[in-house]
């Protein structure tokens, strides 16, 4: 660890009393990210930082990305479960492997009303993945947030069908469903981490990569991949997560429920602007030249029939009440 980021994580949410039995967090979390300054998820960190401050909560310490420090993106968990960060965000994906009912979000082909999705995440299905990784892990799920739909770029070509993705290497998130779906559809993919996929995309070590619109541009992915295809294959969601723990030890102070009310305003704004974001990234992706795919024609058809086997194999390892509060099954 850099001496400067050393520096920046050593502020630790600690616990005071009032001298009436009670207690509540000291005045300042630390929060951690990946994605850098351009990314939704740290603008709306941000918020959450004005509307805790507004509200006389406590400061938010951001870190807008790790990686830059040469941390790998998927540290963020080890330090917040540990004592060097209280809160950060990421993709669901990479809990899958503790939480497996948070592979619900990675069933290909399912999910393409964005709204309907927002509903059912501030519902009962919030609440039961909620209640799923208190069980299995050291995190607290404080939000959920919009990580935009997933397409795909690539090098060689227009993606119109499966068969146009035949023998093309793809970059991957680490996520074993990811990759048997992708696998089904003819790519070949391969796990990069965050830190090192835009220098894999750049040196053309993978030919293909799928992302939401806003990390296309902002990894400068579409600087090699000339080629986009709006396949809304997933319908991301990217978790926020705190320390347990350390909020528990603050769950009758008034600094707790400030934090709870300025993540209801800092969620409602993150989907605002994933929302707005994806219209502003495909004018810069059309306007820099890349060919565009619309979904008028792409054979959605054939790759939902492509994926059916990854689908019904997956979906038989979740909770049937999780695929019911997706509104991927009747309740049981």
């Amino acid at each position: 660890m850099s001496i400067a980021f050393a520096a920046r994580v050593t502020a630790c949410v600690t616990v005071i009393g009032d001298g009436h039995g009670r207690q509540e967090m000291a005045m300042r979390l630390r929060m951690g990210g990946y994605q850098g300054e351009a990314s939704v998820h740290t603008r709306a960190a941000r918020e959450l930082g004005a509307a805790l401050a507004a509200d006389g909560g406590p400061e938010l310490d951001l870190i807008a990305d790790v990686t830059a420090a040469g941390r790998n993106a998927t540290d963020l968990f080890t330090m917040v479960e540990g004592d060097e960060l209280d809160l950060c965000y990421f993709a669901s994906s990479y809990l899958v492997k503790r939480v497996p009912n948070l592979a619900v979000f990675d069933l290909p082909f399912l999910f393409a009303d964005r709204l309907a999705l927002h509903a059912r995440l501030d519902g009962d299905l919030g609440a039961r993945l909620g209640r799923d990784i208190a069980a299995a892990t050291g995190f607290e799920l404080l939000g959920l947030w919009d990580n935009g739909a997933r397409h795909f770029t690539n090098l060689r070509g227009p993606i119109h069908r499966p068969d146009d993705c035949a023998g093309l290497r793809i970059r991957t998130m680490d996520s074993a469903l990811h990759q048997a779906a992708f696998r089904s559809l003819g790519f070949e993919p391969v796990y990069i981490d965050v830190k090192d996929y835009p220098a894999a995309v750049r040196a053309k070590d993978v030919e293909a990569q799928e992302n939401p619109l806003t990390n296309t541009v902002n990894f400068g992915v579409h600087e090699t991949h000339g080629h986009l295809s709006l396949t809304g294959h997933f319908c991301g969601v990217t978790l926020v997560l705190g320390n347990r723990a350390r909020l528990d030890e603050a769950a009758g102070g008034p600094s707790r429920a400030a934090l709870r009310a300025a993540m209801r305003q800092a969620t409602e704004a993150q989907r605002g602007f994933a929302a707005a974001v994806d219209a502003e990234c495909l004018d810069k992706l059309v306007a820099a030249g890349v060919a565009v795919v619309g979904p008028d024609a792409i054979d959605f058809a054939a790759f939902r029939q492509a994926t059916a086997g990854v689908v019904a194999d997956a979906a038989a390892a979740i909770d049937p009440e999780v695929l019911a509060a997706a509104g991927l099954a009747p309740a049981a």
